[in-house]
């Protein structure tokens, strides 16, 4: 029979200390803004990052982009709709807003709702979504008569939110920089 030993290299005790948490280096660069063409009925300054893309999915309308970043896998989908003084339409609208905002509900670990007033006038609607969600922003505005828009911030990488934060919150000031320079071309009188 074979006998087992077990060999120590001493008794003194180690101690290991955990590494901390690593996070991707993400250089931002310092905010820039260039003005959305003239084919659109609403107007606004997006960043020099971006490029103007057409919302192309199947149920996609006239007048609906993508102000997409390339470099960080992220864009805002912007959604336009005529509102013609139809206020029945326009609680449609903004019930839609507020459905699209709560399916993220299953995956956010909180929402919240604040409206606020752009430093062009307009009242916003924004709801920050909390957690491991794809779209941490999303928003609608409206002059109540002729127009209403709604956008939503999304990201196309599996990478986690806390580590997206930078890129987050950079995109949060291009966010509020869009709105603050949105105007509507046409109004209804």
């Amino acid at each position: 029979m074979a006998g087992m030993g077990i060999i120590s290299c001493g008794t003194s005790e180690q101690h290991y200390i955990p590494k901390p948490k690593g996070y991707n280096r993400i250089d931002l660069p310092a905010h820039q803004y260039r003005y959305l063409g003239d084919s659109l009925p609403y107007e606004f300054q997006y960043s020099r990052l971006a490029e103007i893309l057409p919302d192309t999915f199947a149920h996609s309308e006239p007048n609906w982009i993508f102000v997409n970043y390339p470099r960080f896998q992220a864009n805002i989908q912007i959604t336009y709709k005529k509102i013609a003084n139809n206020h029945k339409k326009l609680q449609e609208y903004i019930d839609d807003a507020y459905k699209l905002a709560g399916k993220h509900q299953i995956r956010a670990s909180g929402i919240q709702e604040q409206v606020v007033t752009t430093s062009n006038g307009h009242t916003v609607t924004v709801f920050k979504l909390e957690g491991e969600v794809p779209s941490p922003y999303q928003f609608y505005t409206t002059d109540s008569v002729a127009n209403f828009l709604r956008g939503a911030v999304y990201f196309s990488t599996a990478t986690k939110n806390d580590s997206l934060a930078p890129v987050i919150n950079y995109l949060e000031k291009d966010l509020i920089h869009l709105l603050n320079t949105l105007s509507w071309k046409e109004e209804d009188k």
